[in-house]
């Protein structure tokens, strides 16, 4: 089987070893947005390209993060060259006396430490010094520097940051008002349509570039809220955080992530998206999200036979979770969701996105497909858990065998320590179940269901479903750097 291409975030890094040490606004918004829709111009001239790049390039920023990176021991770092019983290589040729001093007499090696360089892109939204970027830009860093197109520098501190749809809000402070985009409105970009994209590529500031929106409602794996739009003007590592503008001149979306092995084919989060979480962000710091408490899955033309609809819709519930909000109003496995407060869901992953943007405490109604008849069920919406594994409700299944599992998102790799970039790991067992007499963990990835490969969690669910009761089922697992074969009896 072929597989996927990985989808990587764009952040450049550049490592350094130079330091060692051994230790107007909308709905309250504070951005400005189009108060008239402008025409888009009729006719595409060099001109048009070359107006927006003017306008828009002094608001376009050049991100640098550092921060420090430890350094295992055991691992070969910089003082170990090739060939040190510590690197990985043969012989014992070239040792660093100085780590042998230590482990000699002290028995221990010093942890070392290293300042590591990032670069990135953002944008000014606000006149006191307010900038988007990507929350992988800015994660985990000791210090953010900012360039305006004028070479003049400044320190950033992160206001907020919102790792489920990666965007975050940083902010410098300057002597005078800065420069600042316009937001337009992400909804209306259309299949087809041109748009500019403007970062730092490899460290080269304020490189423009141009595209066609290539695609709308992209999912691609990265997070529980996935709706991209994907473009073929030329993204690179660097681009990260920096605005795609349409033809108005209006920032339709964030540079966020690409296919390496690809061309013309990179992923921007829309700006609504980004709109939503602002506010939050800015207040707060963190964004608070509604909560329905279900597992969901795709409606499949078979499924959708054997639930006797015409044709697939909606979100089917695969499972409800106990004492949450769903569980209060009577949702029931089984049941499709067609509608969210009147709205058809075009796909399954819009109820989690609806949910989320709604505010906690709000009543709505659900209009769902139970035993083959439509009926109305009122929720009132939850507090999203703080839970991290709960995040990532969307892609969870509900297993006969006592355990959940997820599609390899880049938060479920960071948060299991995962290498792999695709397939479906374990994020939760229960308690007296057939995974735990197997002594399956969760961070588990599942390679294989009775000898068949398992590259997304649509392929695992299809094939546990096929078991019997009293059946064993055969399972290729990898829990850190081994695999073993388990088999799991179904009840």
């Amino acid at each position: 089987m072929k597989s996927k291409s990985k989808i990587y975030l764009n952040t450049l890094l550049t490592v350094s070893l130079l330091t060692l040490t051994a230790c107007p606004e909308k709905k309250g918004g504070f951005w400005q947005e189009s108060k008239k829709k402008t025409q888009m111009p009729s006719t595409l001239t060099p001109e048009t390209f070359i107006k927006i790049a003017g306008e828009q390039k002094p608001a376009v920023v050049n991100i640098s993060t550092t921060r420090t990176v430890k350094e295992d021991p055991h691992m070969m770092s910089p003082l170990m060259p090739p060939g040190h019983p510590r690197s990985g290589g043969q012989g014992r040729g070239g040792a660093n006396p100085f780590e042998d001093f230590f482990e000699k007499f002290f028995g221990f090696i010093p942890n070392h430490e290293f300042k590591q360089k990032s670069l990135g892109s953002g944008f000014i939204i606000n006149k006191e010094g307010y900038i988007i970027t990507n929350a992988h830009v800015v994660e985990n860093v000791d210090e953010i520097s900012v360039t305006l197109s004028n070479k003049k520098e400044f320190t950033a501190k992160v206001v907020g940051a919102d790792s489920k749809i990666d965007v975050a809000l940083i902010k410098i402070d300057s002597w005078k008002d800065l420069p600042v985009v316009t937001l337009g409105d992400s909804d209306a970009l259309q299949v087809g349509e041109w748009v500019l994209a403007v970062g730092n590529p490899f460290g080269l500031e304020h490189t423009v570039t141009s595209g066609i929106v290539s695609a709308k409602g992209r999912v691609i794996g990265s997070g529980p809220y996935d709706d991209f739009i994907q473009t073929d003007a030329s993204i690179n590592p660097g681009n990260s955080g920096g605005p795609l503008f349409n033809l108005r001149g209006e920032v339709v979306g964030i540079s966020t992530a690409i296919v390496p092995e690809g061309q013309g084919i990179g992923f921007v989060l829309p700006i609504n998206m980004a709109k939503d979480v602002l506010n939050d962000l800015r207040d707060k710091g963190s964004v608070t999200r509604g909560w329905l408490g279900v597992v969901i899955q795709k409606v499949t033309p078979g499924i959708a036979g054997s639930f006797g609809l015409e044709e697939p819709i909606g979100a089917l519930i695969s499972q409800v979770l106990p004492d949450s909000p769903a569980a209060a109003a009577g949702l029931k496995q089984g049941d499709i969701v067609t509608k969210f407060n009147g709205k058809t869901l075009e796909d399954y992953n819009q109820l989690s996105r609806m949910a989320a943007k709604t505010p906690p405490d709000t009543k709505i109604k659900l209009e769902v497909i139970r035993n083959g008849k439509a009926e109305t069920v009122s929720v009132t919406l939850g507090t999203y858990p703080k839970d991290e594994r709960m995040a990532f409700m969307p892609h969870k299944i509900a297993s006969r065998l006592g355990m959940r599992v997820e599609n390899v998102t880049r938060q479920l790799k960071d948060y299991f320590n995962l290498k792999d970039e695709s397939g479906v790991v374990i994020t939760d067992v229960e308690e007296n179940s057939p995974a735990t007499e197997a002594e399956i963990t969760a961070g588990t990835i599942i390679l294989e269901v009775n000898r068949k490969p398992v590259p997304n969690i649509e392929v695992y669910q299809s094939l546990i479903s096929e078991a019997k009761s009293k059946e064993t089922v055969l399972l290729l697992v990898k829990q850190a750097e081994h695999t073993r074969y388990v088999t799991l009896s179904v009840p």
